[in-house]
This record gives C-alpha cells, sequence and structure tokens, in this order.
C-alpha cells in the first residue's frame, strides 16, 4: 500500500447514514438490501452520534449470558468486565432504535489520515468499519474492510 495514500482515496463518500430514531428493524431491513455490516447514525446535522454495526443487531436477539461471580469469604465479587459487559447487552437487548442499541463512540478517521495507519487501527483492534469525519463531526465517508482489500487488490 502506497505510503502516501489518504482515507478519502479509498473511502465509500456516498455512505447511507440513519437517525438514532429509527427502529432496530427498519435499520436491519436497510443493512440487508444495502448489504452492509455497519450504518452511521447521525443527528440532524449529519454529525456522528455512533455506528450501528451488525453486531449490535446481533447481541438485540441473542440470549445474554449472566456474569460469573467469585465468591469468597460471604463477599461476591464479579469476574473480571462481567457486569459491564452484561449492562451493555441487556441495553442492547431491551433497545428497539438505533440510538439504543448503536456503538455510541466508534473509532473515526480524517479524510486526510493515512491509509495505512487506519488499517493499523482496523487490524489492531478488530474493528471493520470506520466512519470518515470531517472537521465539524460530519459523516462524509465509511472506510470498511472490503475497502482496503479492493485498494490492495487493485494496487498489486
Amino acid at each position: 500500500m502506497p505510503a502516501n495514500t489518504s482515507v478519502r482515496d479509498v473511502m465509500t463518500a456516498e455512505v447511507v447514514v440513519i437517525g438514532p430514531d429509527e427502529t432496530v428493524a427498519a435499520a436491519a431491513d436497510r443493512m440487508a438490501a444495502l448489504d452492509v455490516g455497519a450504518l452511521p447514525v447521525v443527528d440532524r446535522d449529519r454529525r456522528l452520534v455512533g455506528l450501528l454495526r451488525d453486531d449490535d443487531l446481533i447481541v438485540s436477539e441473542a440470549r445474554v449470558h449472566a456474569p460469573r461471580f467469585w465468591n469468597i469469604l460471604g463477599a461476591t465479587i464479579p469476574f473480571g468486565n462481567d457486569m459491564k459487559h452484561l449492562e451493555d447487552e441487556l441495553r442492547k437487548v431491551a433497545g428497539s432504535t438505533a440510538g439504543e442499541v448503536m456503538l455510541a463512540d466508534p473509532v473515526t478517521a480524517a479524510p486526510d489520515d493515512s491509509l495505512e495507519d487506519v488499517a493499523t487501527l482496523m487490524h489492531d483492534s478488530g474493528i471493520r468499519q470506520v466512519p470518515v469525519v470531517d472537521d465539524d463531526g460530519q459523516v462524509v465517508g465509511i472506510v470498511t474492510r472490503g475497502d482496503l482489500v479492493r485498494f490492495i487488490a487493485r494496487t498489486t
């Protein structure tokens, strides 16, 4: 991948967005119809407020797993980060709108960021989609793993 490639050279600029009040069912239908794994969630000014991922929709339909606890001398201590995970899962299971089940603070990129940096971030963090926002926080595109693969295929 050329080192001087910017995100704007690879991102999908015609990105479909949804509002936080859109129902989970409508959002899922739109994602399926567009064959996309995520939709940026924006406010009325097209500023990013979250990212609705297919993972979020799956959690909303999945069985919730009870946290594990340690019982030490009569004290009950949740194991690791299980309580936070349970709270997140319960919120998503109970959610009926995109705003209730979305990832509220997604990793973002700017159009002039290095594609190499974004690809590294996606790989290291296991992220599949990165919304691209301008200086005002408005969505101007999205970069997916598929975009990266297509770019690599064109340049090799």
